[in-house]
């Protein structure tokens, strides 16, 4: 079947061209036109609530278990070592001999002394028997004056060089005692600088002995703290090897000069009841209160710096937020203490600070916020 022949009049091509005239301005409109912008939405912010807090104005320090007294025990001598007695850590008596050096030489000095005594002993014999006999002498009429006076003399003279040699006899002897290191108080030996074969100068340090007894705190305080502390301050020490068991101390001393390496001040915490379990050496941290304080305290993450002023986002009662100055009066573990520029129950961006701008609205976290 032969299809009909479609013919296309003058009306026909109209309405074409009008159809694809509306299809290239539509597509114009759509290139050029600026398209609808959606209105931003308001950031999510975490926020809490300023409210004024007692806190205790209190700082910890690490420290270490020390004994009370410690004596740094070294030879009055020189010589070599020739024997050690103790070990690090071991118990000792007062009087017991922990080291000794070489006696040798001291030996020898002790023995020329021991001869110049024998020698002075025997003129000072001789003077002596000579003035005893001239005395008689001249009692009798024997002998004049001026011999009596010489052997007087003589005598006057042997016995001072008989004196003098003893005198060195009993220096040579304590320093042959001197060989011997001995503990001069009941203790525990905490440290060993010198080992058999050492050559030591006499006054060198070879053993540090802690004596019995009390024990103590030793901890190191900065000088921006220092003028917070003083002697009897209550201080709560935590030792850590002892499952973080506590006790009461207070400071006993404090050093009056500052390290030269660290640039901080020792300081001596005494505990008034020291756990049985505590060894010497063991760590310990020792907190010293220094008063108790009403202060605004914000997490630390709620801080906008801007160069050298600290500043907070606070969030208005129309829910836009604003840049507020304030003055940082210390630190608390995570949170920071505010001392101006905060009001009790001042609404304070604590997370999403970086991404605000004055005059911005915001939307608050769930129960943040009253």
């Amino acid at each position: 079947m032969k299809m009909p022949e479609l013919k296309l009049t003058k009306v026909h091509y109209i309405i074409i061209g009008v159809l694809v005239l509306a299809f290239i301005i539509w597509r114009v409109l759509v290139v050029v036109l600026p398209k609808p912008v959606a209105a931003p939405e308001a950031p999510l912010v975490r926020t809490v609530t300023a409210g004024v807090t007692s806190t205790d104005d209190a700082y910890t320090y690490p420290g270490e278990v020390r004994g009370h007294y410690e004596s740094n025990l070294a030879f009055q001598v020189a010589g070599k070592i020739v024997s050690r007695n103790i070990n690090l850590g071991d118990s000792v008596q007062a009087g017991q001999v922990l080291m000794t050096i070489d006696p040798k030489d001291v030996n020898q000095a002790v023995n020329a002394n021991m001869a110049a005594v024998a020698a002075a002993q025997s003129s000072y014999k001789l003077a002596q028997d000579n003035y005893s006999r001239f005395s008689s002498l001249y009692a009798q009429g024997a002998t004049s004056k001026m011999v009596l006076d010489q052997y007087k003399t003589q005598y006057e003279a042997a016995q001072a060089t008989l004196q003098q040699a003893q005198a060195q006899l009993t220096a040579s002897q304590n320093q042959l005692s001197y060989t011997e290191l001995v503990a001069d108080h009941n203790g525990s030996v905490a440290a060993l600088n010198g080992e058999v074969g050492q050559v030591v100068a006499a006054g060198t340090p070879v053993v540090t002995l802690i004596q019995d007894g009390d024990r103590e705190i030793q901890i190191f305080v900065p000088e921006s703290r220092l003028g917070q502390i003083k002697p009897g301050q209550t201080a709560v020490i935590t030792f850590w090897a002892l499952n973080d068991v506590k006790a009461a101390g207070h400071v006993t001393e404090i050093a009056p000069m500052a390290d030269s390496v660290t640039r901080s001040y020792k300081v001596r915490v005494a505990v008034d009841n020291m756990p049985a379990a505590a060894k010497l050496g063991m760590t310990a941290k020792v907190t010293l209160a220094t008063g108790t304080e009403s202060a605004i305290v914000i997490p630390a993450s709620a801080i906008y710096q801007t160069g050298d002023k600290p500043q907070v986002w606070v969030v208005g009662q129309d829910k836009k937020v604003k840049l507020v100055p304030v003055q940082v009066a210390g630190y608390e573990g995570s949170n920071i203490k505010i001392s101006a520029g905060l009001q009790k129950g001042d609404v304070v961006v604590t997370g999403g600070v970086n991404k605000l701008a004055a005059g911005m609205a915001v939307r608050l976290e769930d129960g943040e916020t009253k």
